[in-house]
């Protein structure tokens, strides 16, 4: 069964599960049926349904950004590795077992998008306006918060750098098609699993903070540890099956509070609680905001440009894969336009292994993929065959268009020695120049974590709670 049924059956057996099970305590907040309609309309929550189709529109033109500038932005995953070692291959070792590794793959996936969808939908049936205001621009903002390191600080999932790691999700043939056509597989930094529903719980404690309660006693206190249940889960996952690093979760935590506090502050005047959307906004404050801000996204931006200009000074000493004694790994090339090409160039760094190479579709691949590893000697059956050797280089040229291609990598030493890791550089150039589309889709971001520094630096010296979500024209009234 594919990925999307699956996903289809979740969202029609589960939503009335969770709704009804999480509302028994607060009956009375339940929207009833025949007032959905009128609900949806006067709530503008469709403009919510609009969010949704933003940021999937949005993931998909970051995606088509990220392969075309690898060659320029590079990757960090060296750096990562020198710091945390193969701590995740501890993780991973110790905890191995099929059914855990069958239950996280399906937590993983859907469990994080039902969640996504799901919560939306639970505080809206609460009759929880300003919640379902505030999760849906969780998902929305905090996917906008990541893509500057997504296409400038690009890290290698474990399972692709760390010799013996195994990919337990990505090389699953249940998951392997889908994953190759979403999922860069470099995005490791930061981990939205957990960035998203962190940000979910902050907004809570947020929301219920300011009005001075109690979270325990708050009406959605067990939805909340719901949520908390699936962040553990999540955080443990992620390193388990191959995908992301530790570090991966104090900087997931780190977006998702500052995407809550954006959020927090500016969910009041979206839905003028105090006024109308711009009261209070004057010239001097327009003036006053787009120099302080404005200067601290430069600054940003700059920092950007510079880690760019190091990958480029770095990128004929760039390693793209390390890959342990009959390790395999795969690099994708994504879907073309007509008439695009992509110039692949493979390059065996070591100077007495051989690196074999199989290229072919995605959807082909499938039948080697096999519960986290790839089946070598039936890979081979099913693609073109390459043999690079020792500090050899191998060109491949993709012209096919409407198709994602595998480059499949493989190491055939048997030796458990250090000197059989094989170190492999892998650079496809698309022939787009799309720096500039990149910056630019990066702005957001770095505009909305200047303006939660500012905001927070704006209470403080005002003597306002760091909590206080209500508009800055207010502050002197209510003095």
């Amino acid at each position: 069964m594919s990925p999307y049924r699956i996903m289809m059956y979740m969202i029609l057996f589960l939503t009335p599960i969770i709704c009804w099970a999480f509302t028994l305590k607060i009956k009375g907040r339940r929207v009833p049926v025949r007032d959905w309609i009128k609900e949806f309309h006067e709530k503008r929550y469709y403009l919510h349904a609009i969010g949704y189709i933003i940021i999937i529109r949005w993931k998909s033109i970051t995606d088509a950004l990220n392969e075309p500038i690898k060659m320029n932005a590079g990757h960090w995953t060296s750096w990562l590795y020198s710091i945390e070692g193969e701590f995740t291959k501890g993780i991973q070792d110790f905890f191995y077992n099929d059914t855990l590794t069958a239950i996280l793959n399906f937590h993983y996936l859907f469990i994080y998008l039902f969640l996504i969808y799901v919560t939306t939908v639970y505080f809206a049936y609460s009759g929880d306006r300003d919640m379902t205001d505030k999760v849906t621009m969780n998902y929305l903002l905090i996917y906008a918060l990541a893509v500057p390191y997504y296409l400038f600080f690009n890290v290698e999932v474990t399972s692709s750098w760390i010799p013996g790691m195994d990919a337990l999700l990505y090389q699953d043939g249940a998951y392997t098609t889908f994953y190759a056509l979403h999922d860069p597989l470099d995005n490791a930094v930061p981990s939205l699993h957990v960035a998203i529903p962190f940000g979910i719980l902050v907004l809570n404690y947020l929301h219920v903070k300011e009005k001075g309660g109690k979270m325990s006693e708050w009406d959605h206190w067990p939805y909340h540890l719901f949520i908390l249940i699936n962040t553990i889960i999540f955080c443990f996952s992620i390193l388990y099956l191959g995908i992301h690093w530790f570090t991966d979760i104090p900087l997931g935590m780190i977006i998702g509070g500052i995407g809550a506090l954006f959020i927090h502050h500016l969910q009041p005047r979206l839905r003028n609680d105090h006024g109308s959307f711009f009261k209070g906004i004057t010239r001097s404050k327009v003036k006053r905001h787009s120099i302080i801000e404005g200067i601290g996204t430069l600054i940003m931006l700059t920092i950007i440009l510079m880690a760019v200009n190091f990958q480029m000074d770095q990128s004929d000493e760039r390693v793209s894969y390390q890959l342990g004694p009959q390790d395999s790994t795969f690099e994708i090339i994504q879907e073309l336009s007509y008439g695009d090409v992509v110039d692949s160039q493979i390059t065996n760094l070591d100077d007495s292994l051989t690196l074999e190479v199989v290229y072919l579709q995605v959807e082909d691949s499938v039948p080697a993929m096999n519960r986290g590893s790839i089946d070598w000697e039936e890979m081979k059956t099913l693609g073109q065959n390459y043999t690079i050797p020792a500090g050899g280089t191998l060109d491949i040229e993709t012209t096919q268009h409407n198709v994602f291609h595998f480059i499949i990598l493989h190491n055939p030493s048997d030796s458990s020695s250090t000197d059989s890791v094989l170190e492999v550089r892998v650079v496809n150039d698309y022939h787009q120049d799309l720096m500039a589309n990149a910056i630019l889709l990066s702005l957001p971001s770095l505009w909305m974590t200047i303006f939660v520094l500012h905001r927070l630096r704006r209470l403080k010296l005002n003597k306002r709670s760091l909590i206080d979500s209500s508009p800055s024209h207010i502050w002197n009234e209510e003095e």
